[in-house]
């Protein structure tokens, strides 16, 4: 890495962000300012406009880590008395069903494994097998391998079965097509360090105008509460609480370049192309990603760990650094891994420089053993 030069990010957010993004954060906004407010009504238009919401949709943003937006999506927009299945094939989920928990939401786990995507004919099945279930939970993108599950096919079973769904797009939203006239939900919720490549800092829900006016007195919490935030700022056009202001100046700034670029398809097929180069160069070292080709995302792609006995993730992770890359952790349960993300302001150029410093990295370290590695049984 040169000097000086900050290494980029191969994460699923925080990732690395455009000059131009940056340099939307020089400038110190009031909170009451009313230009600043025109900036977050502009915002949420456009992230509504992303998914075809049209007046039927509003978004509603939210201060903190995208987690703080699917809790407070959760615990707004669900009567206490709810009852959430959530299809659970990896870490987010996992996730979901501890929020529930701590809002006290009855909640039911639809087990998968982490290597396959969910399966709206066996969620078909749960609604019609307990019809109690007043809501689906479903992680679109789940990072914890990469897998993408087939909202499509799920929102139409929700909508068949008359239950409500909320989605949780942290990592899709931007990069994979989700258009609320084919893909119906409740609720959708993603945040601004990800695949809009802004920084992190704030979340938005982009929820059903009619679901969101009927979820007065549903939040257990007054930070947290979607119905309040969403009033007071239609009173007022202003946040109920301080806002993180440059997290939202640096968010616009990342959104115009998002339009700009050709808006989801074209971003889309931008990382489309990063994880074609890297899974191809990574092939070439001797690496498979964990997941089978149909359901893998072109966000993050989760590699099997090497085999041999030099490989210590931590003294890998290192050498690939002093090289100029972050790569991200493992977060798999049974199998050990590590994941290299495709998104942020980076070409496929830069990912075969990536796969050039794993490939150095994997010399300095003297590992030699990056064989195919079987899936568990």
């Amino acid at each position: 890495m040169i000097l000086g030069q900050e290494p980029i990010l191969l994460t699923p957010g925080p990732l690395t962000t455009s000059p131009a993004t940056r340099q939307a954060m020089l400038r110190d906004w009031g909170s009451w300012d009313a230009q600043f407010n025109r900036i977050t009504a502009s915002l949420c238009r456009d992230l509504v406009d992303i998914v075809h919401g049209g007046d039927d949709y509003v978004c509603v943003p939210l201060q903190g880590s995208g987690t703080f937006s699917v809790e407070a999506a959760i615990g707004t927009l669900t009567p206490r008395n709810a009852r959430i299945l959530v299809p659970d094939n990896g870490a987010y989920c996992q996730r979901i069903l501890k929020i529930c928990r701590y809002l006290g939401r009855d909640a039911v786990a639809l087990p998968i494994p982490e290597d396959q995507a969910a399966s709206a004919a066996a969620i078909d099945e749960a609604l019609s097998r307990d019809p109690s279930i007043t809501h689906v939970a479903q992680v679109h993108l789940e990072t914890g391998a990469g897998v993408l599950n087939p909202l499509a096919d799920i929102a139409r079973v929700c909508q068949k079965h008359g239950k409500g769904l909320i989605v949780d797009a942290m990592s899709s939203f931007g990069a994979v097509e989700i258009d609320v006239r084919s893909m119906p939900f409740d609720a959708l919720i993603a945040a601004s360090g990800k695949c809009l490549e802004g920084v992190p800092g704030m979340g938005f829900v982009i929820a059903k105008k009619t679901v969101l006016e009927a979820s007065g007195g549903n939040s257990h919490s007054l930070a947290m509460d979607l119905h309040d935030q969403y009033t007071y700022m239609q009173k007022t056009t202003q946040w109920r609480f301080t806002p993180p202001t440059h997290v939202v100046a640096a968010l616009r700034a990342a959104v115009d370049q998002f339009l700009a670029e050709g808006g989801q398809p074209v971003r889309g097929g931008r990382y489309q192309r990063n994880c074609r180069a890297l899974v191809d160069g990574m092939a070439s070292l001797g690496f498979r990603p964990f997941l089978d080709a149909e359901v893998q995302a072109p966000v993050i792609v989760t590699f099997h760990a090497p085999t041999d006995s030099k490989y210590d993730f931590k003294a890998f992770y290192a050498a690939v650094r002093e090289r100029g890359y972050i790569l991200y952790p493992g977060k798999l349960t049974q199998i050990e891994t590590f994941r290299v993300g495709c998104i942020g302001a980076i070409d496929d150029n830069e990912m075969r420089n990536v796969v050039t410093a794993i490939s150095q990295s994997l010399a300095s370290l003297g590992i030699r053993r990056v064989a195919p590695l079987t899936r568990a049984a």
